[in-house]
């Protein structure tokens, strides 16, 4: 992987900051917009919720669960969090710079992923891969060869931190909702 693309993927949730304060302001919230990304962005944060309840992170090779849908079900969860975030904000502008940020950094990082599994795991990821797609999932779970059934874990999901993704979007909804309230809402 180039330098540059390794750079992104390093900091792609540092550079998310900055990237805020900009679509917020372009953001034109209003009570229905918050209530309306609010439900789709609990879609997402459930996904994500799902899918880190089954991540072992550099131990195993995951395809069970979510992962037997999509090889990347957390980024489909994050897709599915930026578009709540994006029906909240109320804002064109917004929804374009949030969803280029997303397409070419988390295009970038999941290919870069995809090249340390592909040399942790070679076979076993490459029969993985051939079955399960890159990010839009899949009708029906595939049935992996040689992969062990897993079950969702609490205490996997928490080892794995998800809980600050609730937090982090609850916090984009409560700025959101002061600035409707700012602009006379």
């Amino acid at each position: 992987m180039n330098g540059a693309a390794k750079w992104i993927a390093r900091w792609r949730v540092r550079l998310g900051y900055p990237l805020a304060i900009v679509v917020l302001l372009f953001a034109r919230p209003n009570w229905k917009s918050v209530l309306g990304g609010a439900a789709l962005g609990i879609v997402g944060l459930w996904i994500r919720a799902y899918a880190a309840g089954y991540l072992k992170k550099q131990e195993v090779l995951t395809t069970t669960g979510p992962y037997a849908f999509t090889r990347n079900p957390l980024y489909l969860g994050s897709a599915v969090l930026a578009a709540g975030a994006v029906w909240a904000m109320h804002s064109w502008i917004s929804g374009c710079v949030l969803g280029a940020y997303f397409a070419i950094v988390y295009y970038i990082v999941m290919r870069r992923e995809e090249g340390e599994l592909r040399g942790h795991f070679g076979e076993a990821f490459e029969n993985y891969a051939r079955t399960v797609p890159l990010f839009f999932p899949r009708i029906t779970a595939a049935k992996i060869e040689g992969s062990s059934a897993g079950a969702f874990s609490l205490a996997q999901y928490k080892k794995n931190h998800e809980y600050q993704a609730t937090l982090g979007f609850f916090f984009l909804l409560g700025v959101l909702m002061v600035i409707w309230r700012l602009r006379g809402g």
